[in-house]
């Protein structure tokens, strides 16, 4: 079994996250992190919440508030929506702590002594209201590659070509519309031409794995064709100094938010080493060649996981065209692991249309889940979601698909199995001699942990739980065909009690089959079926001291130790079974109707 590192993007902190957010890096990590658990794997799950960078203070300012104050609400926010969403973290942090301070700018002197962090000069996108620098991401205007009118300053998502702000044409502020001014200032720059035959030869071999995801590996190919030094440092006041002699004290010249965020990953791993008691496990996922590594996230930030974060990690290692300055295995963390797969989501629309925080088109996890609690969403998500294409959240295909796949399929077949079982022998029945269509059914799912797993594996989750239903409708078919509403007689109660066996088994397997999608239903499902607390552990938030003396944090940790083997366990004859309580909860029809009323009033507010 491997070593397996779930990489998940870091949500940014300058507000609560809306479903499309968990749709590309939230719910999919979580559904393959649980597999490999369950499959023997030793998973390492890391995250946290992406605090620096210029949006975060534009949105402190229209608060009256400070960056800090900002990123600690909304921190907190995400991670209470993450928790109650089931993600189940081994540590979900922040890139505010000095842990991560301190991660970050090692991988920056290691970079620079190496030689491929150069300092240049380049241009500057100033607001001329705020004085303050623009981000690339916050200024947009025509490609002039391809004309594209809305191309962003880092990246023209129409063509894939990287951009410089001052390359667009009829550039303007996203903040406020505003024609920025463009400033002469000296900056770090990572050396990616010096590093691209390095990046060519990971993606060549990673192209040949065939593992990636078709759309992932062109874009990230693409990205070489025009490869030229970014800038890694910012004009700005809240982010990691820059550790040079003649930086550090400089209070406006910080680290790129993209730089430092991208060692969230590694900063995670050791501050999870650190808080467990071990400082040096986190080598385990980083340093053994023979480990895995996967990172979830949506499309647009796959040149930072596939372009920026190995060329950093490259240049760390001095595995460019510059060489090493010195000898990696001297540095503080040796020769870190490349990403083993960039495991890209593409984009969730709302109703047809983008969604918008400032024009109100938005629903947030939050009150998802405390209208309809976390399954249905999850369920939307792994049917629906935008896994190799765009896709469209609609309120009628969620409560359509909540209605009729999730509850009148799974929850009805757990409903009727359990009410019989209870009704009839108050418990688990033993089994008779098995027929040939209860072979056929046990047979069945019991396939399914090949099948399933092999499609988790390969991250197509989609796949996957249509399995799980298309096997829970086999289940449904069983009790057609026995019908053991039927078998009353005295003469009949072996072959009822064998029926009912079959069920119990299969919804015991469909029960752990469904875990890694639907955990929270797979736990009622497990309780319902006689089972004894959770069947698949949950992530918990717990509150700390940071490590090095900096203020406290709520963090997501969890013990996944009694996490269950994927394969299927025989059900136990005498296990009591109470009357059963519904798995999943029918939406009226008019909550359509009621929600995108809801949707236009916050839009004409917004």
């Amino acid at each position: 079994m491997s070593k397996v590192l779930s990489a998940v993007a870091w949500p940014y902190a300058n507000g609560p996250r809306h479903i499309g957010h968990v749709a590309g890096f939230g719910v999919p990590s979580d559904v393959f992190s649980r597999y490999m658990r369950m499959a023997g794997h030793d998973v390492l799950m890391v995250s946290g919440t992406d605090e620096h960078g210029t949006p975060i203070l534009v949105q402190a300012d229209k608060e009256g508030v400070s960056a800090r104050e900002l990123a600690d609400r909304f921190n907190r926010v995400i991670a209470e929506d993450l928790v109650g969403l089931g993600l189940a973290y081994d540590l979900f942090t922040r890139t505010t702590t000095r842990n991560h301070y301190a991660v970050a700018q090692e991988l920056f002197r290691g970079n620079y002594a190496n030689g491929y962090m150069i300092e240049q000069t380049q241009l500057v996108a100033i607001s001329p209201s705020t004085g303050r620098t623009l981000p690339d991401r916050y200024i947009e205007g025509t490609c002039p590659i391809c004309g594209y009118g809305e191309a962003r300053g880092d990246q023209c998502d129409n063509c894939g070509n990287q951009m410089d702000p001052v390359d667009l044409i009829e550039p303007r502020s996203k903040i406020d519309g505003e024609t920025p001014r463009f400033e002469e200032t000296s900056h770090f720059f990572l050396d990616l031409p010096a590093l691209a035959e390095a990046l060519g030869q990971w993606l060549d071999g990673r192209e040949a794995s065939g593992t990636w995801r078709p759309n992932v590996i062109k874009f990230s190919k693409n990205l070489l064709e025009d490869v030229r030094p970014r800038p890694m440092t910012r004009d700005i006041d809240w982010g990691i100094p820059v550790p040079l002699p003649g930086w550090e004290d400089n209070p406006s010249k910080k680290l790129y938010v993209w730089f430092d965020a991208v060692i969230g990953y590694l900063s995670a791993s050791i501050e999870w080493a650190r808080r467990t008691g071990d400082p040096q496990r986190w080598r385990e996922w980083w340093n053994d060649p023979a480990a895995l590594s996967y990172y979830f996230q949506g499309k647009d930030n796959i040149t930072f996981h596939a372009q920026i974060w190995p060329a950093e990690l490259l240049g760390y290692a001095g595995r460019g065209a510059r060489g090493g300055a010195t000898d990696p295995d001297a540095t503080a963390y040796g020769v870190l692991n490349l990403p083993t797969e960039v495991v890209a989501s593409e984009f969730m629309t709302m109703e047809g249309k983008q969604f918008s925080t400032s024009r109100g088109h938005v629903i947030y996890v939050r009150d998802v889940l405390e209208r309809y609690g976390p399954d249905p969403l999850r369920y939307f998500i792994c049917a629906a979601g935008p896994e190799n294409q765009d896709a469209d959240f609609t309120w009628a295909e969620f409560v359509q698909r909540n209605n009729s796949e999730l509850v009148a399929g799974w929850g009805n077949l757990v409903n009727r199995t359990a009410s019989m079982i209870h009704k009839r022998f108050g418990e688990i029945p033993a089994a008779g001699p098995l027929e040939p269509v209860d072979e056929e059914l046990l047979a069945a799912i019991r396939g399914g942990f090949d099948t399933v797993g092999a499609l988790i594996e390969r991250q197509r989750f989609k796949a996957g739980i249509g399995e799980v239903m298309r096997l829970v409708g086999l289940a449904n078919g069983y009790v057609s065909a026995t019908e053991p509403f039927k078998l009353k007689g005295e003469d009949q109660r072996e072959r009822l009690g064998t029926v009912l066996h079959v069920l119990a088994q299969a919804v015991t397997d469909l029960a752990t089959l469904s875990a890694p999608f639907l955990p929270h239903g797979a736990n009622r499902i497990h309780r319902i079926m006689g089972g004894a607390g959770d069947l698949v552990p949950m992530p918990e938030l717990r509150e700390v001291d940071d490590l090095d003396g900096g203020p406290g944090y709520p963090v997501i940790m969890g013990d996944y130790a009694a996490t269950p083997q994927w394969a299927s366990q025989p059900v136990v004859p005498g296990t009591p079974i109470g009357p059963p309580t519904p798995v999943f909860t029918k939406f009226d029809p008019s909550v359509v109707d009621e929600e995108i009323a809801r949707m236009r009033a916050a839009g004409a507010a917004g």
